[in-house]
């Protein structure tokens, strides 16, 4: 993965976007009367959808393709099912579906960032 600082602020606005409107429209979308499982995987097509075109529209042309894609889908797929699942549970606020995205988006890329360096063999003990 890429170490300069442009393009690691690029990963985390990607990321940290792509995971906030996949948390907003899964909020605005999901109410207490559906159904949580079927919130989760609407939610983790609609936070996919949003990611690739967000990826394509906007954060690709920047920052690279692949190395956008990976972990912008893996944030579009989990913060839709976060947020798709948890707010037919408790009716969750667009401002904490705005939050959860956001958090699933950086965690997401720690995880994608943390899985390259192993699968690599560039950690700090090797």
């Amino acid at each position: 993965m890429e170490t300069r600082p442009y393009f690691l602020l690029g990963d985390l606005l990607a990321n940290v976007s792509t995971g906030a409107l996949a948390g907003l429209a899964c909020a605005a979308l999901f109410d207490p009367a559906w159904n949580m499982w079927l919130g989760m995987f609407l939610g983790m097509a609609i936070g996919m959808a949003i990611a690739l075109v967000l990826g394509v529209g906007l954060f690709f042309i920047f920052f690279g393709a692949m190395e956008v894609m990976i972990p912008t889908m893996l944030t579009g797929m989990v913060a839709g099912m976060i947020v798709g699942m948890a707010a037919p549970m408790t009716g969750m606020s667009l401002l904490d579906g705005i939050r959860w995205g956001a958090l699933s988006g950086i965690g997401c890329l720690g995880f994608t960032y943390v899985m390259n360096a192993l699968l690599a063999g560039r950690t700090a003990n090797g």
